[in-house]
């Protein structure tokens, strides 16, 4: 696995792996162990992320305290880009604070602003770095899946508003995961507004990143993909079909939901005029308009509620985007390994036929042996001690991609099973909380037409 400069000390060293074995008893067992160290490095109760709060490590001595992370406003700017042309964008203030003091003592709050394409660079960094993480996904640059009445403008305050919750979540689910957590560059994110970016490009974390080229060749040419990240594949396109499909559905129910409510502030309209030519029911009529005309006007709240609860699920989304990431990076893995493999075996028998004299394949090097002539005895061996150097480096190299890779599933499928129990959780948590909503507003307007009907009995 890539790791950071040593001169940014970016993270506390873990310990050495010993390879993994092939078999998934053996892989159980690794990820037994993975989570119990994250629970034992980790403190805290599991709580943090929802009170706010991070475990992050300190600057000074990497130690690992308690923080209280915020994004507390949104703020419109307007300045020069790259390209020295005036833009509007939003700005985000972050704040810190330790929750761990001395008694007595004031607990000072640091504060800093961040654009949203700081976010970004931030995460990209960790996605080169941490490979083998499932890195939490930012909010939605733009809008989508949305009921008509909400604007997908990324300046309209109620989608700002919306993203900066968004964003807070991505700062405590970094500051909560176990590894990502003791990240230099995430905590200098956190406390230094100043020559960030520099700091984060003098990691040159962008020449680390592989291509799509690349990853798109390895997908299609890798011989033996590991079975268990190929329906890790598999189940990541499916989760994000089928919650693409459940957010078109919400959107549609949302804006025939508005229609409805909003067309029973007829019934109001008409019950207050229908009021004025009656007198022994004028004051029940009116009554029951005005119970029509709030139960219209509430819809609103309610669907910009609501409209939270669908980027909870947003949130899982994107995140199978991130599950993509870890398949592709091992997808590139087991690439590199098969080629390093075949660069070995071409080059073994090369050996083989110069130290045999037999050549079993056609080569062009073959072909010009026999038109120019034999090389002299000097120039085999000597052409057979460089081939044997290579084969030995060959050998090195390939046992360290051997290594690297089950180093690499280790931690990979210890922090997917650390994922896939924050998502049973979080999923269970958001469905339920919507269904309660649900049922909430069936109530009200339950309520709504109870109260409409002891009106109409006192007419």
């Amino acid at each position: 696995m890539e790791q950071a400069p040593p001169d940014l000390e970016r993270q506390w060293q873990p310990a050495t792996l010993e390879p993994l074995g092939h078999t998934d008893a053996g892989l159980q067992a690794a990820v037994g162990e993975e989570a119990e160290g994250s629970r034992d490095e980790v403190p805290g109760d599991g709580t943090e992320h929802a009170l706010g709060l991070g475990v992050l490590m300190t600057e000074n001595n990497f130690g690992l305290k308690k923080i209280e992370i915020s994004v507390s406003e949104a703020e419109k700017r307007t300045g020069r880009n790259a390209m020295n042309m005036q833009e509007t964008y939003t700005a985000y203030l972050i704040e810190t604070r330790s929750v761990e003091h001395t008694d007595g003592q004031s607990v000072l709050t640091d504060s800093l602003w961040r654009r949203y394409s700081e976010f970004e660079l931030l995460r990209n960094y960790l996605l080169v770095y941490y490979p083998h993480i499932v890195v939490p996904p930012l909010p939605e640059k733009r809008a989508e899946f949305v009921w008509h009445k909400l604007s997908a403008d990324n300046m309209d305050p109620d989608f700002v508003e919306r993203r900066r919750i968004g964003l807070e979540n991505f700062l405590l689910r970094v500051a909560s995961h176990p590894i990502l957590c003791r990240d230099k560059i995430f905590y200098l994110f956190l406390t230094q507004e100043g020559n960030w970016k520099e700091t984060v490009n003098e990691t040159g974390f962008q020449l680390k990143a592989d291509s799509r080229l690349k990853a798109l060749n390895a997908t299609f040419r890798v011989k033996n993909p590991d079975k268990r990240f190929t329906e890790l594949k598999h189940y990541s396109d499916e989760l994000q079909s089928v919650i693409s499909h459940l957010l078109r559905v919400r959107a549609r129910v949302a804006d025939r939901l508005y229609g409805v409510y909003k067309v029973h502030g007829n019934y109001g309209r008409v019950f207050s005029e229908w009021s004025a030519i009656e007198k022994e029911m004028g004051d029940g009529l009116q009554s029951a308009g005005h119970h029509m005309d709030v139960y219209a006007s509430s819809i609103d709240d309610i669907l910009e509620d609501e409209e939270h609860y669908a980027d909870q699920l947003k949130e899982y989304l994107f995140y199978a985007e991130a599950l993509r990431a870890v398949c592709r990076k091992h997808e590139l893995m087991q690439y590199d390994l098969e080629m390093a493999a075949q660069d070995l075996a071409s080059k073994k028998q090369q050996c083989e036929e110069l130290a045999t004299g037999t050549v079993r394949t056609f080569s062009l090097k073959g072909m010009t042996t026999k038109l120019f002539g034999q090389e002299t005895p000097e120039q085999r061996e000597a052409r057979i001690k460089v081939l044997e150097e290579q084969i030995n480096e060959g050998e090195q190299q390939l046992k360290s991609k051997n290594l690297e890779g089950r180093e690499f599933v280790k931690n990979a499928w210890a922090d997917i099973e650390r994922f896939k129990e924050q998502k049973n959780h979080d999923l269970k948590e958001a469905l339920i909380s919507y269904a309660v909503m649900q049922i909430s507003m069936c109530k009200k307007g339950i309520q709504v037409w109870t109260n409409a009907k002891e009106c109409f009995s006192k007419m």
